[in-house]
């Protein structure tokens, strides 16, 4: 376990999942009705299926919008969720600690 692990208050990494996997079906259900429908029953019933788990751990990884670059140095992601590598890694270790491979 590493230092920043330890400081890592109970639960955070499940309020950032908590927060961020409403914005993800949302977005999923607008380009995949029936993937997000299997992902909700999934995350309500308790146990995402490892398709849905590999689909969010890339959506996460693909809209990082906090990445600490200026205007002129890019990139600009537009979303509805401020989700930063931090947020990302949060997601990452929920799923793994929950058997998926990310």
């Amino acid at each position: 376990m590493t230092a920043h692990e330890r400081r890592r208050p109970p639960g955070s990494d499940r309020r950032v999942v908590d927060r961020l996997l409403p914005v993800w079906l949302a977005e999923t259900e607008h380009h995949d009705p029936a993937a997000a429908r299997r992902a909700r029953e999934g995350w309500e019933s308790g146990a995402l299926s490892e398709d849905a788990a590999q689909d969010l751990a890339t959506w996460v990884t693909a809209r990082i919008t906090d990445t600490a670059f200026n205007d002129e140095e890019g990139p600009s992601v537009d979303g509805p969720a401020r989700i930063t590598p931090a947020d990302k890694e949060s997601v990452h270790r929920w799923l793994a600690a929950r058997g998926h491979h990310v």
